[in-house]
């Protein structure tokens, strides 16, 4: 598909890193991170994504894809989705033959992304301060090549992921179901625990990159 050069996004950042997170976790991936975020999660760790970036071609951004020689592409932000154009880099992604994933919050609609998309969606905890936000008609447009996570604060996020993991039988409907505890708020061997004695089919994680990197951005 020609790509028209009056198509742009803003760009917070373009990076190489490992996969923190999710199915591909500890693989290396090419991150395009979209500038912009219409939540204010009381966790967020990217809060520097939600002003500033730089306006960006798609033909530019994709040059600097295949730049970086990589064969997985995570499209992440901010919200990504909060950029209407961020529908067609995800098709132009996929039509140059990427594995393609996309981070999003729930909040926005994901029914026109490219099927050929894994979505990550993060379902939003009532201690994130942002779950009212949920567009809940999301979880009936998933399938298993997409992941449901989960951000757990507390143990009242705990059993609130749990009844929405039942009331919509997401084990069955998404691929994985990631529990993941809030970084320096939750505790994992605590999480942990409550996993195993409640035989949750999830997977719990934590994030590889904040382990070996910290809080920097760009990693």
């Amino acid at each position: 598909m020609p790509v028209n050069p009056a198509v742009t996004l803003r760009i917070t950042e373009i990076f190489h890193s490992l996969q923190g997170e999710a199915s591909t976790v500890g693989r290396p991936t090419v991150f395009i991170r979209l500038t912009g975020c219409p939540l204010r999660c009381q966790y967020c760790d990217t809060a520097y994504a939600f002003e500033g970036g730089s306006m960006r071609k798609l033909e530019e951004i994709l040059a600097e894809v295949e730049r970086l020689d990589c064969q997985l592409i995570t499209v992440t932000g901010g919200e990504p989705l909060a950029q209407p154009n961020c529908i067609l880099l995800l098709q132009l992604l996929c039509d140059e033959g990427y594995q393609v994933s996309l981070e999003t919050s729930g909040a926005l609609s994901v029914e026109k992304v490219d099927p050929r998309v894994s979505i990550v969606l993060d379902l939003k905890t009532p201690g994130s301060r942002e779950a009212d936000r949920n567009d809940l008609d999301n979880l009936s447009l998933i399938s298993q090549k997409d992941q449901v996570k989960f951000v757990i604060c507390n143990y009242q996020d705990y059993v609130w992921a749990k009844a929405k993991l039942l009331e919509w039988n997401l084990a069955a409907r998404a691929g994985e179901i990631l529990f993941s505890p809030s970084f320096g708020e939750q505790n994992p061997a605590e999480l942990a625990e409550w996993i195993l004695e409640d035989h949750l089919p999830v997977r719990m994680q934590m994030q590889l990159h904040k382990l070996l990197w910290g809080e920097a951005a760009g990693r």
